[in-house]
C-alpha cells in the first residue's frame, strides 16, 4: 500500500494505492538507478514492497540533493502512510553509504553523495 498526502493548491489530497508484488516490481523497474550492479540485481529479482519503498526513498533524496531531517521524515511518512515506516526509512538512510548526515543547528541535514 502506498499513501500520498499533501495538497494541490488549497485542496487537501489523501490518496491510498493498493499494489501487489507484481505492481511494485513494475514500479521499481521504472526507477532510474545510477549503479549498473543495482540495475542488474533489480532485473534479476523483482522488488518486494519494502525494497521498492527503499529505492523510492533513496531516489527522493538523490533528486532533492539535500533535505532537513523533519522535511525528509514528512515526505517518507507521506510515502509509506505511517509514521513508524517513515522513521524506519529515515534510520536506514542515516546509515546508507550514499547519504551524508550533518548534525548542527536544530535539525540534521541529509545530503546525497554522488558515487566516486
Amino acid at each position: 500500500m502506498l499513501r500520498i498526502r499533501g495538497s494541490i493548491g488549497d485542496w487537501p489530497v489523501d490518496l491510498t494505492l493498493e499494489m501487489d508484488d507484481s505492481d511494485w516490481a513494475r514500479f521499481g523497474a521504472q526507477l532510474q538507478v545510477s549503479k549498473t550492479d543495482e540495475v542488474s540485481a533489480a532485473a534479476a529479482k523483482p522488488l518486494n514492497q519494502d525494497e521498492a519503498l527503499w529505492q523510492i526513498a533513496k531516489d527522493l533524496l538523490r533528486k532533492a540533493g539535500q533535505l532537513s531531517g523533519p522535511d525528509l521524515l514528512e515526505q517518507l511518512e507521506g510515502l509509506t502512510g505511517s509514521a513508524a515506516s517513515g522513521k524506519r526509512l529515515l534510520v536506514r538512510l542515516r546509515h546508507c553509504a550514499d547519504v551524508k548526515v550533518l548534525s548542527g543547528g536544530d535539525t540534521p541535514l541529509y545530503s546525497w553523495r554522488e558515487p566516486a
